[in-house]
C-alpha cells in the first residue's frame, strides 16, 4: 500500500465526519457553498498526514479522526478565501466558488467552515482532556502562520507586484508559513502529538517536513506550468495571471536582459483580468530561455534528497511497524507528484 491508497481507505470516514458537522440547512444557499468544496473533496493529504504519523506511533484512528476532518475542513475553507483572493478560474476541475455564486456570497459562507473547524477542536478538548487542548494550541498556530503567510503573498501580488523587489528569502518565507507548516509537519505533528509524543519527536518530524513542505511547493509551481488541466484540477498558468511569485519567475527574472526585465515588470504590474494572453505568453518565453523550470526541478530534488537523508537521520526514533515504511513513501509522494 502507498500513501495515496491508504488516503483512499479513510477518506470516507473523514468526509462523514465533515458532513456531520457542516449540515445543508437553512438558508441552504448558504450552507451549500461551503459543501460545494467539502463535497468536490480534495487530495486530503493533510488529513491522511495526521492520521499516518499518529498510527505511526501508535494512537487509533478513532482518536486522531476529529483532528483530521478538522484540517481537511481548515483547507476547504482557506482554498475558498484563496480562490476570492486570487479571482482563480478553477478548483478541484471545476469553476472556483466565486465564479459560480459571487464573491461577496462566497466568502461569508467560509464562516461556516472557520466555525464547524473550531467546533470540531472545542468537541476534541471535551473528548481528549490534556491532549485536546495542546492539538488545539497547536491548530491556533499553524493556522495563524498560514495566515501571516497569506498576507505577505497579496502584499506582493496587489500592493508590490514589482519582482525587482522580491527574493528567493522572500518565496521562501512565504512557502514556509503557507506551505511546509500547514500541509506537511504541522499535521505530521498533529498526529503524533495524539500519540502522545513528546517535543523532541515534535522536532524530528518537523526536520523531515519542512524540506519535504518546500519540495512540494516548488512542485505545485511547476505543475501550474506543465500539468494536464483535468489532472491538475487547476488552470495552467494560473500563477503568472495571479502574479505571484515563484521561484520559476525568481530565476528567470534574475537572468533576463534589462528591456525583458521591463516588460516584466510591466505584466506584473497589471491586474489579473488586464493580462492578455500574448503577455502570459511573453513569461513563458523568457521562463524558457533561462530554463526558470529546470532550476526550480533541481532545487526541489535538492529539498527532496534533504527530506529523505532527515527521515533516515530520524529513522531509529520512529518504532518499526507497518506504518514506518508508507511514512517514507509518503515523504516522497509529497514532490513526486503529477497533480
Amino acid at each position: 500500500m502507498n500513501f495515496k491508497e491508504y488516503i483512499e481507505l479513510h477518506r470516507k470516514e473523514v468526509y462523514s465526519k465533515i458532513c456531520d458537522y457542516v449540515q445543508v440547512k437553512e438558508p441552504a444557499e448558504h450552507y451549500g457553498i461551503m459543501r460545494d468544496y467539502i463535497d468536490r473533496q480534495g487530495s486530503y493529504r493533510r488529513p491522511g498526514l495526521i492520521l499516518l504519523c499518529g498510527q505511526l506511533f501508535g494512537a487509533s484512528i478513532e482518536d486522531l479522526l476529529l483532528p483530521a476532518a478538522a484540517e481537511q475542513l481548515s483547507e476547504d475553507w482557506i482554498l475558498m478565501q484563496d480562490d476570492v483572493e486570487d479571482d482563480s478560474d478553477l478548483r478541484r476541475g471545476k469553476p472556483a466558488a466565486q465564479k459560480l455564486y459571487g464573491w461577496i456570497h462566497t466568502i461569508n459562507a467560509t464562516n461556516i467552515g472557520q466555525m464547524a473547524m473550531w467546533q470540531m477542536l472545542k468537541d476534541y478538548m471535551e473528548k481528549k482532556p490534556g491532549i485536546g487542548g495542546k492539538v488545539y494550541d497547536k491548530f491556533y498556530d499553524m493556522i495563524a502562520y498560514t495566515i501571516d503567510g497569506q498576507f505577505i503573498e497579496n502584499k506582493f501580488i496587489h500592493d508590490t507586484k514589482d519582482i525587482s523587489k522580491a527574493s528567493e528569502e522572500l518565496y521562501f518565507r512565504i512557502l514556509d508559513s503557507k506551505t511546509c507548516y500547514y500541509t506537511v509537519y504541522g499535521p505530521m505533528q498533529i498526529g503524533a502529538m495524539v500519540a502522545g509524543q513528546d517535543a523532541r519527536t515534535l522536532d524530528a518530524l518537523r526536520e523531515i517536513g519542512k524540506p519535504a513542505g518546500i519540495a512540494f511547493q516548488i512542485a505545485d509551481d511547476i505543475l501550474d506550468m506543465t500539468a494536464d488541466e483535468k489532472v491538475f484540477g487547476k488552470k495552467n498558468f494560473g500563477d503568472l495571471y495571479e502574479g505571484k511569485l515563484t521561484l520559476i519567475m525568481l530565476h528567470a527574472y534574475g537572468k533576463a536582459t534589462q528591456d525583458e526585465k521591463s516588460r516584466i515588470d510591466s505584466i506584473y504590474k497589471k491586474k489579473r483580468q488586464d493580462k492578455t494572453d500574448e503577455d502570459i505568453g511573453f513569461l513563458r518565453e523568457v521562463i524558457a530561455k533561462y530554463d526558470g523550470i529546470g532550476y526550480a526541478k533541481e532545487t526541489a530534488k535538492r529539498y527532496g534528497q534533504m527530506a529523505a537523508e532527515a527521515m533516515q537521520r530520524h529513522s531509529e526514533e520512529l518504532p518499526n511497524n507497518e506504518y514506518k515504511q508508507l511514512m517514507m513513501s509518503a515523504i516522497e509522494e509529497l514532490y513526486v507528484r503529477n497533480k
